[in-house]
């Protein structure tokens, strides 16, 4: 999933906001702080999405080639699949 960082940005600071409005959590420091700490968690999990899929994709070709170009195949499903295995294997939630 792509996300910009004002988009990182916004949805840190409504999960902060819901987390404490909701008495799940009390800030132990400072607001800022806790919000750079989630927004480091929410990039990091983008990066490792975007990692995930361009590994994904760079298996989808190789597949593809040695298939003799894969003619007649789904490359958008076929692409999930891989994705979704790698994911698995990985232990990543999408």
């Amino acid at each position: 999933m792509k996300l910009r960082d004002t988009q990182i940005n916004r949805l840190s600071e409504r999960v902060l906001e819901r987390l404490t409005a909701a008495g799940l959590i009390a800030l132990k420091t400072e607001r800022g702080k806790v919000l750079d700490a989630i927004r480091g968690a929410v990039a990091a999990d983008v990066k490792g999405e975007e990692d995930l899929e361009r590994e994904a994709e760079r298996l989808l070709e190789q597949t593809l080639r040695s298939m003799g170009g894969g003619a007649g195949i789904d490359r958008h499903k076929m692409l999930k699949m891989i994705k979704d295995r790698l994911a698995k294997e990985k232990g990543v939630v999408l």
